[in-house]
């Protein structure tokens, strides 16, 4: 393992006085990565330790810890072990074990990171495993973003020293430095996607093309240089984001289908905690151009997709207890599912500014609350001079249906005198013969 402190340097995988937390199961690749971070630690000046993460799948997973810690022990290394239930995930969930037991490692992983125990994380993939997993991608439909593989670091967190290394390199290294390991028998399972392909599907390429695996990473390499290229002429400037979606103008739909897919992917792995399916990204695709105003896909990982108007929402969009009267009143008011309205009299007249209304305070009665819009409102907008439903209004607005239910109104009956950040009512419009003014302003929370 020759270049892999190059490697390390070249990709800026580790930083001087950073703790590594090594993922060792105890298998061959994991002890060698461990090994040889250890090896290394004073000349990159920082603490491995290990972070073992025992399933829960196989009997003899304890043994592997056991194994792990005493490995630890003997070359005084600093060790964690994790349980965890990836039976059950898998179950619950309704995943395949492979990525049940994916999710439980990540969790695990995670928390390790935000309790500051480690800084990074280092996994054991080597360039065999590169070539395999490039090849899985293709055979699952993926694109360029699939075929490039995986990088030699991720989320700024979880690094890959050994991806440019070839397992022949590793196994040597093993058997230079007396190093044992442990053997996961579910390896030989080829029910296993991964499994199969390394057991049947490149062991038969091996032996007819000898350079095949060096020659699939040379591949994934061209792949991500055009992928990089693609995603550099991606502007999602006119995004809309908040915690629970994200509203994609139109407008991005007619852009290059390489584009759209590629801003659906960046979309779509806010909410998923893995890669959506090409079929999905189809059917959005097709959904923004084709369907009604309105329309409503359900898509995995409880993920809905609305048309509204001018925007695509995508996200978990939740349905909110709009079912509240507040009395008008001033001071702060905070309204559940919209956020905080500020009302404040005051005696001298200016003109309203971003996120405000201004109103003639003796035209609001003292029956007049928020609420949120009902059955039967009727609105006279300022200045046009008649009333309408308000929901031909909203319509006029081009407001969609979903965000209609969630704007306050402040209405006297079925009088609607205020739509929250929108419009007044014109009977309640500011005159030459005001002398008391309520200023309204809107403090709309992003939930």
């Amino acid at each position: 393992m020759e270049n892999v402190l190059d490697y390390i340097k070249q990709n800026n995988l580790i930083k001087p006085r950073e703790i590594i937390g090594v993922a060792c199961s105890g298998g061959r690749d994991s002890i060698a990565l461990l090994h040889y971070l250890n090896s290394i630690k004073e000349e990159l000046d920082i603490e491995v330790v290990a972070i073992n993460v025992d399933h829960g799948i196989r009997p003899t997973s304890a043994f592997d810890t056991e194994f792990v810690m005493n490995f630890c022990k003997e070359n005084h290394i600093r060790a964690y072990k994790f349980k965890g239930e990836a039976l059950k995930v898998a179950s619950e969930e309704k995943l395949t074990i492979e990525q049940a037991a994916r999710k439980v490692r990540y969790g695990i992983f995670e928390t390790v990171i935000k309790r500051g125990l480690v800084d990074k994380i280092a996994l054991a993939h080597h360039l065999n495993d590169q070539a395999e997993t490039v090849l899985l991608n293709i055979i699952r439909g993926a694109g360029l973003s699939g075929a490039r593989g995986m990088e030699p670091m991720r989320d700024g967190i979880y690094i890959r020293p050994l991806l440019n290394t070839p397992r022949e390199e590793i196994m040597a290294y093993l058997d230079e430095n007396g190093l044992e390991y442990v053997e996961d028998e579910t390896n030989s399972d080829i029910t296993y996607s991964r499994n199969y392909i390394r057991n049947i599907v490149m062991s038969a390429l091996r032996k007819h093309f000898k350079s095949v695996d060096k020659n699939i990473v040379n591949f994934a390499k061209i792949c991500a240089k055009d992928d990089n290229y693609i995603n550099s002429q991606i502007d999602m400037s006119t995004m809309i984001e908040t915690k629970d979606y994200v509203k994609l103008p139109l407008t991005y739909f007619y852009l290059d289908e390489a584009i759209v897919n590629r801003i659906l992917k960046k979309v779509f792995s806010k909410f998923a905690s893995q890669d959506i399916e090409s079929k999905h990204i189809n059917m959005v695709r097709a959904f923004a151009l084709e369907a009604e105003n309105g329309t409503v896909i359900s898509l995995p990982f409880k993920i809905k997709c609305i048309k509204e108007y001018d925007y695509l929402t995508i996200g978990y969009i939740k349905k909110k207890d709009m079912s509240g009267n507040y009395p008008f009143r001033s001071g702060k008011l905070r309204i559940d599912g919209y956020g905080v309205i500020r009302t404040t009299s005051s005696k001298v007249r200016t003109e309203p500014k971003s996120h405000q209304h201004i109103v003639d305070a003796g035209r609001i009665p003292t029956t007049a609350v928020w609420r949120f819009r009902k059955e039967g409102d009727v609105f006279a907008p300022l200045g046009l001079g008649g009333s309408k439903k308000l929901k031909d209004y909203f319509i006029d607005k081009k407001i969609p249906n979903r965000m209609r239910q969630e704007i306050p109104v402040l209405a006297d009956g079925n009088k609607i005198l205020v739509v929250a950040d929108i419009e007044i009512a014109d009977e309640v419009k500011v005159t030459d013969d005001t002398h008391q003014f309520f200023k309204i302003n809107y403090e709309k929370e992003l939930f």
